[in-house]
């Protein structure tokens, strides 16, 4: 039972984490991560961290901004070490 007030109702589903599906802002930050993504590792790592962000936009996609935190540290230890070979 409601009381009338705003539940979000008609709105989409509310992740736990607070991050309601945004198709239009998932495009916008893949089409700047596709933007800036270039040939040396600083720009491939931004578009890495912009598309993996894209994802709390995502309703197809189940993750949290702690994940998205973890993800982008290995990304960022994963280069330090010169790649995932090493």
């Amino acid at each position: 039972m409601t009381d009338g007030g705003d539940d979000n109702e008609g709105d989409g589903p509310v992740g736990t984490d607070g991050f309601e599906p945004d198709p239009e802002r998932v495009e916008r930050l893949r089409e700047i991560a596709d933007d800036v993504r270039g040939e040396t590792s600083e720009s491939k790592q931004l578009a890495n961290v912009l598309y993996r962000t894209s994802d709390l936009y995502d309703d197809e996609e189940e993750t949290t901004p702690e994940e998205i935190v973890r993800n982008v540290k290995f990304i960022l230890e994963v280069n330090d070490r010169g790649g995932l070979g090493r």
